[in-house]
């Protein structure tokens, strides 16, 4: 499922890339050397580095991801934004990439193309790495995400920095998680963004997911700090 991007969302606890490597889970699709994820989630408001693209309303998401024994995958993540007028628009992520593990480490590296139908002008296209290792039953993860020059940014490039890391509580269905970014060039000034939270294995599936959001940065009121409550299924 999408741990995204580059850590904005509650369901995605902000990790790298996209899309990643993955192991099959009951539900998955498998066919030889080839396996496809599905994943839908619902979440109370839609934050991307600690902003809120959904204009603080509820999101809806949808992802499917094909993936290679070989490390490569590709795939889409669909989500309703707001664009700033005031309803309900269409993201389309579409995203392609390679993960594998190299001497205790695991590595991803891949591009994402941010498409908005209904409107062409915020398009964009961004390329991204991180590397993740383990410390003890811990994960950390450090990544970079990297917007080139180009329209939707006001021809200035855009760069996002980051650590996260998580660890599951031994004989619980709870896995502790948190982020710290820094973002700065055509999105944002020097913004800085946050996020710890908790999630509970249900069953069959199903994730719920508890963050706490923030930002060091002035973005009207869609940075202000808020808590994220979010239920995701995957398949």
């Amino acid at each position: 499922m999408k741990k995204h991007r580059f850590l904005g969302a509650a369901v995605a606890a902000a990790t790298a890339l996209p899309g990643t490597a993955y192991a099959q889970d009951e539900g998955e699709t498998a066919s030889g050397a080839w396996e496809v994820d599905a994943a839908i989630a619902a979440l109370t408001d839609y934050r991307f580095r600690g902003v809120s693209l959904s204009g603080k309303d509820p999101e809806i998401t949808a992802e499917v991801t094909v993936s290679h024994e070989s490390g490569f995958y590709a795939g889409t993540w669909l989500s309703n934004v707001d664009l700033g007028d005031g309803a309900d628009d269409l993201e389309a992520d579409l995203f392609v990439g390679f993960a594998t593990d190299l001497g205790g480490a695991s590595i991803d590296i891949g591009a994402t193309y941010y498409l908005y139908p209904s409107d062409g002008d915020f398009n964009y296209v961004e390329f991204a790495g991180s590397i993740g290792t383990s410390i003890g039953p811990a994960t950390v993860t450090v990544g970079v995400a990297y917007a080139p020059s180009q329209d939707a940014l006001g021809n200035v490039d855009n760069t996002y920095v980051y650590i996260s890391g998580e660890v599951p509580i031994g004989g619980t269905p709870l896995t502790l998680h948190g982020t710290f970014g820094y973002e700065d060039g055509g999105f944002a000034d020097n913004k800085k963004d946050w996020l710890v939270g908790a999630s509970f294995d249900m069953g069959a599936g199903f994730t719920a997911t508890l963050d706490y959001v923030d930002t060091a940065h002035s973005f009207t009121s869609l940075g202000d700090a808020t808590a994220v409550f979010s239920i995701s299924k995957s398949f």
